[in-house]
């Protein structure tokens, strides 16, 4: 084997192997001890005529494809030792230069990791991580409590509003006739959720029970049915009921009743304290994802191509074992959705080569902030994963090799980045 380094450019590195003939010939054999079994000479048994023979019949390079799987590996490794190349990526084997009896040729491109320049990482701009709860915002989780413990009350004299329920017949028509699936009895519809044909909900606003309503709408361009799509149509509406909401009152009982508080005060404590750390929890993500985006802003790094490749490869294989277990199919969806696969892969691009850049440069934060995994750490991460696979920990820990050690310090060494980011960052 030789190679020959033909160019590096944009962390990409081109090299010419060569096999020689001696090493070629042999895969060569491989390939037809693998594949005789599959010719039929006059003559000759099934799988048992001479190679000669077989290249004769069907041609020199009737065994190549699969002697290129047998010589290709070997070569590539070899050539990487040679040159002291550490890849991140798998080959791509872009060109048989030459293939014969006088051995092969490869052109190969393969992805190096990038060098990165942090340049001044820190400094980013982010809110206060000091959560305020507001009054206003206990309020609001009482409201959504109150309606979720609310009673629908029919009330013959209401005239419907907005968070009412009407139950109603009716029958479309598009040009005068009736169209299918346009006609229900007794259906129940919350005015203002937004289920029906857009305008539909706000001409029963104001209607009361045994009113007859004529509502005109116009059904979506998008529609799902493409008949009506765009159609104008007239629905015939009797209202039978209206439904009002009837609130619990907020006090002592309605705190006994939702929770497990005796008295309301104690219930909005409780409400304000996990409000909080909602909202502490929220700013934590986005400061996160602002000192990561200023990090990678100024950093000089140059991620190639075929790293971000080969995890869109992984992204969409993944996808796709996700839509077969709910038993669908990459092709069905995107005949449904009218994509395609090329769609799919630069659509994920961007955001892959984002995650590509932060995983690099806070590795590179961790050496230059001198980041370290203390024991005591690494025990609390194996904890947690004792704990979620229901394991003791003492027993777990033992099952923990060293390449699963090396993983854990990792995610240990970013989490502690990008805690050194947030530090440094400057609080408007």
């Amino acid at each position: 084997m030789s190679v020959k380094e033909l160019s590096r450019e944009k962390n990409i590195v081109t090299l010419e192997i060569t096999v020689p003939a001696e090493d070629f010939q042999k895969a060569v054999q491989q390939s037809y001890n693998k594949n005789r079994k599959y010719f039929s000479i006059q003559g000759f048994r099934k799988g048992k005529a001479p190679r000669k023979l077989i290249e004769a019949h069907y041609g020199k390079g009737v065994f190549y494809e699969d002697a290129i799987d047998y010589a290709f590996p070997p070569a590539y490794r070899a050539a990487l030792e040679e040159l002291e190349i550490e890849p991140v990526t798998r080959p791509e084997l872009e060109n048989v230069e030459s293939i014969g009896e006088d051995g092969a040729v490869f052109k190969v491109k393969v992805g190096l990791k990038p060098a990165v320049v942090l340049n001044d990482y820190k400094g980013a701009e982010i809110e206060s991580l000091e959560a305020v709860v507001e009054d206003a915002d206990i309020d609001a989780e009482l409201k959504k409590m109150q309606d979720q413990n609310a009673r629908m009350i029919s009330d013959e004299n209401a005239e419907a509003k907005a968070g009412d329920t009407v139950v109603i017949d009716y029958e479309g028509f598009c040009d005068g006739e009736a169209f299918d699936g346009g006609k229900a009895e007794g259906a129940s519809l919350e005015l203002g959720s937004n289920t029906f044909i857009p305008g539909f909900e706000d001409q029963l606003i104001g209607k009361k029970a045994g009113d007859d309503v004529e509502v005109k709408v116009t059904f979506p361009e998008q529609y799902h049915s493409a008949e009506l799509a765009g159609k104008d149509a007239t629905f015939k509406v009797k209202v039978n009921e209206v439904q009002v909401k009837e609130l619990p009152e907020l006090d002592d009982e309605f705190a006994k009743d939702v929770s497990e508080f005796d008295t309301l005060d104690e219930l909005k404590q409780d409400i304000a304290k996990k409000l909080k750390e909602e909202k502490t929890q929220n700013l934590r993500r986005q400061a996160e994802t602002k000192v990561l985006d200023h990090a990678i802003e100024a950093a000089d790094i140059d991620v190639p191509y075929l790293m971000v490749d080969e995890e869109v490869d992984r992204t969409l294989d993944g996808y796709a074992r996700q839509m077969q277990s709910q038993g669908l199919s990459l092709d069905d969806y995107f005949k449904f959705t009218g994509t395609s696969v090329e769609d799919f892969k630069n659509n994920l691009k961007g955001d892959v080569e984002r995650n590509i850049k932060a995983e690099l440069i806070l590795s590179e934060v961790a050496e230059a902030e001198n980041i370290e995994v203390t024991d005591e750490e690494l025990d609390e991460e194996i904890k947690v994963y004792a704990e979620a696979y229901q394991k003791d920990f003492d027993e777990f820990k033992k099952t923990v090799n060293e390449q699963m050690t090396e993983y854990m310090k990792a995610d240990i060494k970013r989490r502690k980045a990008i805690d050194a980011l947030v530090d440094g960052a400057q609080v408007k």
